[in-house]
């Protein structure tokens, strides 16, 4: 099983708010984020929908991430 808090293509810390909450939450990072589909595609197809990527991963600028 795939931990949701860590990124399921290089396991560092995704820092997903909705994987870290028992509820369903309304604000992270990724909501405001496109991430290239060729990213997604190229994870092993067991991982995929499992745990949100890094932002490193999900190649997201650090500026994005506020």
């Amino acid at each position: 099983m795939t931990d949701p808090n860590l990124c399921p293509a290089c396991g560092a810390p995704n820092r997903c708010s909705q994987a870290a909450a028992d509820t369903p939450v309304t604000d992270c990072w990724c909501f405001a984020v496109s991430i290239d589909p060729e990213v997604l595609a190229a994870l092993p197809e067991a991982l995929r929908d499992q745990a949100c990527l890094c932002p490193r991963c999900a190649q997201v600028r650090p500026a994005e991430l506020d």
